[in-house]
């Protein structure tokens, strides 16, 4: 048995690759893109390590070229749901008992190989079945994925380290044991590197795990799946079962060995579970941990004393890149009246510079929103914006879903701060903004906090730091990530761990120490090297 004491030190950030035209990656990429492209994919579930077919298929296809198939997936039903609660169970006996170094090994090979062998293949995936440019699938499938895994592992050290104080005659230590049962894993489309750390945070702890992929990411999770495999992580440790989240769902929640729930996705559909979580209470072995990001309505709050051209290029780029549907993505502005047509004129400049279409021209900078459901429920509000005399659409507002699903970057301007679009969330390129009189800058700051339900990110910009320490102090639970001068996007693992509260979620931080307790449950140990045989107090003894 190897004893040494592992201590594994804060890993440097993945660097992200420039893909500039003629380099390495570059080539690689674009190879990788069309073979994917040439190909249909017949994608099974995998369960205890074997594939499994249903007959019962759905379609995958490019969000900007929805006539093309890159794959059929098969869907899980009750049989193959119960059948992965099973593996995970048999599973988790290995699994949760094996040394934490040999988990925290496997993780790192994972890394390792989408680092080099595989970062290609994830990222043109990524790409292709999400509609991610060159830049944004390199910082999410790459770099974002590479991070979490290693890091998390620096971040299991540290936890593991921690032990209490033992005194004179006795030894006290603390055992952090896996989850009592198998987590569910529902992933979102958004991100392929959330997809991952949503099974592999609790994975490193000893868990086992069902994972729920979002039908519009089945492609770049699928990919994810075999290289976990290639890694050689044992079977039945994660169970991939792409189908329905409400059949899924349903056998998994009722399940007395569920253990928790591992979420990212709508406030709706987290609801949902938690609900019917609180209705099974009775029948579970323990309570489960959940632990759920579930999305926002994300602010930019500019100051009198801001510099508008910083200003413009975050509303730009936090609201537009990747057609908005970032959980982080700037939805709502409150802009002083002196600095708006500066700021206005600027992102109409940009805007008419940018290129929108297929992922595979990195000229195109705006690409395609993932699927035909998200395109109508965008479209609707621009019409309604389009419609209301509260609001004008100053740029943008077009919408196309003949080949694609594309919409382009959008700005409303209303006179009414809570107007339909500051409020519910859009999840697409879309940004409202709101314009106050400069001398009315404590109020703006109070219809910030409190016209949305939502407290993921937000970024306030200004010159005159006190002024901006003042309205960071009011907006406090405004945001769980909280940006000054910056675009309230592109949180980076170790760095900004994310995560907010409010109606956002259970604010855990991802990319943090934070979030891997969730997936253990302590054991204080007291040992007594001399145990006591006298039952009396000292002063009965005279």
């Amino acid at each position: 048995m190897n004893n040494a004491i592992f201590s594994f030190p804060l890993p440097n950030n993945e660097p992200v690759k420039s893909y500039l035209n003629g380099s390495p990656e570059r080539v690689t990429l674009e190879n990788e893109l069309k073979r994917q492209s040439s190909i249909q994919l017949d994608i099974p579930l995998i369960i205890g390590g074997k594939e499994v077919r249903t007959g019962n298929t759905g379609k995958v296809v490019m969000p900007h070229d929805h006539h093309h198939l890159l794959a059929t997936y098969h869907k899980a039903g009750e049989k193959e749901v119960k059948m992965a609660i099973e593996c995970a169970m048999e599973a988790h006996k290995q699994w949760s008992e094996l040394e934490w170094t040999t988990r925290a090994a496997i993780l790192l090979k994972v890394a390792d190989l989408l680092a080099g062998k595989y970062r290609a293949v994830i990222n043109a995936a990524t790409m292709l079945g999400q509609s991610k440019n060159f830049f944004q699938a390199e910082i999410d499938s790459a770099c974002e994925l590479i991070d979490f895994l290693r890091y998390n592992v620096s971040f299991a050290s540290k936890l593991y380290a921690f032990q209490p104080k033992s005194a004179a005659g006795q030894i006290n230590s603390v055992e952090y044991r896996a989850l009592e049962g198998f987590v569910f894993a529902v992933s979102p489309f958004n991100f392929t590197s959330i997809a991952s750390n949503l099974n592999m945070s609790p994975v490193l702890m000893g868990n086992t795990t069902l994972w729920k992929p979002a039908t519009t990411a089945i492609l770049s999770n699928y990919y994810l799946m075999q290289v976990y495999m290639e890694a050689g992580l044992p079977a039945g440790v994660i169970n991939f079962l792409p189908g329905s989240g409400s059949v899924i769902g349903k056998y998994a929640i009722e399940s007395p060995h569920l253990a928790g729930i591992h979420f990212t996705g709508s406030c709706a559909t987290f609801n949902t579970l938690w609900k019917q979580v609180g209705e099974n209470l009775g029948n579970y072995v323990s309570y489960p941990r959940l632990a759920g990001e579930t999305g926002g309505k994300d602010f930019i709050f500019v100051h009198p004393s801001s510099d508008a051209k910083a200003v413009s290029t975050a509303a730009f780029c936090g609201a537009f890149e990747f057609q908005g549907q970032k959980c982080s993505a700037a939805s709502r502005m409150y802009a002083p009246a002196s600095l708006w047509p500066a700021v206005l004129e600027d992102m109409k400049k940009m805007v008419k510079e940018v290129k929108m279409g297929d992922v595979c021209d990195p000229d195109n900078y705006i690409n395609a929103v993932i699927d035909e459901t998200s395109f109508d429920n965008i479209a609707s509000y621009i019409d309604y914006a389009r419609n209301s005399k509260d609001a004008e659409i100053v740029i943008g507002g077009k919408c196309d879903k003949t080949k694609g699903y594309f919409v382009e970057p959008t700005v409303i301007l209303t006179t009414d701060p809570h107007f339909k679009s500051m409020k519910e969330e859009i999840f697409g390129p879309v940004l409202t903004v709101y314009v106050y009189k400069d001398a009315d800058v404590d109020a703006a700051v109070e219809l910030c906090n409190t016209t949305s339900p939502y407290g993921l990110t937000g970024a306030v910009f200004g010159q005159d730091r006190v002024a901006v320490q003042n309205i960071s102090d009011k907006l406090r639970y405004a945001a769980g990530n909280f940006y000054i001068n910056d675009k309230p996007t592109g949180a980076v693992v170790g760095m900004q761990p994310f995560g907010g509260s409010r109606a956002s979620g259970t604010n855990d931080k991802a990319g943090g120490e934070f979030n891997l307790i969730r997936w253990a449950i302590p054991r204080t140990i007291k040992e007594t090297l001399v145990s006591p045989t006298d039952y009396r107090y000292p002063y009965m003894k005279e």
